[in-house]
């Protein structure tokens, strides 16, 4: 599907990439108009209500304006403009570095997801490791759906919240991330309830007082975890950076790279990854697949509904396909 989106896009920039020859005999508006008009196009049309870009840079390139705006998150994105100012363009692709992406995931990964629940090892104890980014909206959908079948499993489940081992949201991402790896490394029975209220609205703060979270101690264990794993010392030294473009988060550097995880969210059950839905029926199923005698809970009647992305609790039947990263 991913595949069939990009070439969609490429098509896409390709046909209007041809109308720019009747064009061409247009006269320049300027580097400082099209800033602007660029500015005022994407905020009017792009953005949600509230949220603004502004310009970082602007200049030629190849015979169209290229211009970089910072989203109010902080990520930067580079946008064309016609000389003229009449044809805009959201994104350029580069072939080389789609054809190389493209031939890479070709090849089998380490830990490549396994094509169905028959490929799991059974276990007596199923061991359960998701790994998500702390913002991505498809990564806190799945955690919300599979939090009712941690509460329904109880001990029977040995779980484990890991994070990619790059960042898509900025500095608070790193920041939450390393606050819920010190939550579950010192105090393991609040993770569940600060994560049922992380997820309604990310707000850390007013969380961590909800769980009884001992804040001195988070500290603690957030800055020696920081210093340890060089959490805001890489994301200070963008030459770090994964592709140029990701902070690095390397507290699971190791598992990320054995179980083949490339964004978020990612499913680990038994040491395998593997594709679930993310409503808690289908986790619960699949999750049961891994046992050598599935627990009666396994016959829970939860949830099949998927849960929206983003934060919230609301039921919308969203998608379960999306996904941050690779």
């Amino acid at each position: 599907m991913k595949k069939v989106i990009i070439l969609s896009l490429l098509l896409a920039f390709i046909v209007a990439g041809c109308s720019l020859t009747a064009q061409s005999g247009g006269k320049p508006i300027g580097l400082e108009a099209a800033k602007a008009k660029a500015v005022d196009f994407i905020n009017k049309n792009l953005m949600q209500a509230g949220s603004e870009v502004t310009v970082k840079e602007a200049g030629e390139e190849s015979g169209l304006y290229k211009i970089v705006v910072n989203m109010s998150s902080g990520q930067e994105v580079t946008s064309y403009l016609t000389l003229d100012g009449k044809t805009f363009f959201p994104q350029a692709m580069n072939i080389e570095e789609i054809e190389k992406k493209n031939a890479v995931k070709e090849a089998p990964a380490a830990g490549a997801e396994a094509k169905s629940t028959a490929d799991l090892t059974k276990q007596d104890k199923v061991k359960v490791e998701l790994f998500v980014m702390s913002y991505c909206p498809y990564g806190t959908q799945i955690e919300k759906g599979i939090l009712p079948v941690l509460d329904a499993l109880g001990d029977n489940v040995d779980f484990e919240l890991k994070f990619c081992d790059y960042a898509m949201h900025d500095k608070k991402e790193l920041d939450e991330q390393l606050n819920q790896y010190c939550i579950q490394k010192e105090d393991p029975a609040k993770l569940i309830p600060y994560l049922y209220c992380f997820l309604e609205d990310g707000d850390t703060q007013a969380c961590l007082a909800k769980a009884g979270i001992n804040t001195a101690r988070l500290n603690s264990c957030v800055k020696a975890a920081d210093e340890q794993y060089q959490v805001t010392a890489g994301y200070n030294d963008k030459s770090t950076w994964k592709s140029g473009r990701f902070p690095v988060f390397a507290v699971y550097q190791e598992d990320n790279t054995a179980y083949g995880i490339t964004g978020s969210p990612g499913l680990v059950v038994n040491g395998k990854k593997i594709s679930s839905g993310r409503n808690s029926a289908a986790l619960l199923k699949t999750i049961c697949a891994g046992y050598t005698e599935e627990p009666a809970a396994c016959s829970s009647e939860l949830d099949s509904t998927n849960p929206s992305s983003g934060f919230g609790f609301s039921k919308t039947g969203g998608s379960a396909s999306g996904g941050c990263g690779d």
